[in-house]
């Protein structure tokens, strides 16, 4: 697996597609979606372990102490904003960035992606479900000023896409674990899956 990975929880969005109501604190199993985040997070050795997030959902969750927090003080600015702030906390040679709407993640889940960085490490590498990527993703540290330039709701696609040479995507094969929920009906489908 390959060492020095900075994971950079980012869980400071606006759910705008959620229409009153805070995505991050739609419960999923006896948590919330954003505790199950956290403790994904908290669960794998990492080189260091960053959450960007809002002051206001810091109030609601159980956060160790290994959890470096970054707070979001301008969250309307985009994804850009949170992946900025990120990365400039960040210190190693990779940057796994993490969404807090996949709560079916595991650590096995992300073996892959670290394994392949061992003999890809100037690659992009991400998840593809019937070849769409997905998240998490991987950087490695070389697209640091290409991350960090990045303005408005826009976030690593970006820069996945402007570099296409670089990317390194890997089928995989429970898509079910990386469902994403970003509308209320994707929620209500993922508790039917149980």
């Amino acid at each position: 697996m390959c060492s020095m990975v900075s994971a950079i929880l980012l869980a400071s969005g606006l759910s705008k597609r959620m229409v009153g109501t805070d995505k991050l604190f739609l419960p999923y199993k006896g948590k919330t979606l954003l505790q199950h985040a956290i403790d994904l997070l908290n669960s794998l050795s990492f080189y260091e372990k960053i959450l960007v997030t809002t002051s206001e959902r810091l109030k609601n969750v159980d956060l160790p102490q290994q959890i470096q927090v970054i707070t979001n003080q301008n969250p309307e600015i985009g994804q850009s904003e949170s992946l900025r702030l990120g990365v400039e906390a960040a210190t190693g040679e990779y940057y796994l960035f993490l969404t807090a709407d996949q709560p079916r993640l595991a650590p096995e889940n992300l073996y892959p992606i670290l394994e392949s960085a061992r003999a890809n490490n100037n690659k992009i590498i991400f998840p593809t479900i019937n070849g769409k990527p997905s998240t998490p993703v991987l950087f490695p540290a070389f697209f640091r000023s290409d991350l960090l330039n990045l303005t408005g709701d826009v976030g690593g696609r970006a820069v996945r896409d402007a570099h296409p040479e670089a990317c390194l995507p890997l089928e995989i094969g429970s898509p079910e674990d990386f469902y994403d929920i970003d509308l209320e009906e994707d929620w209500k489908r993922m508790l039917a899956m149980g």
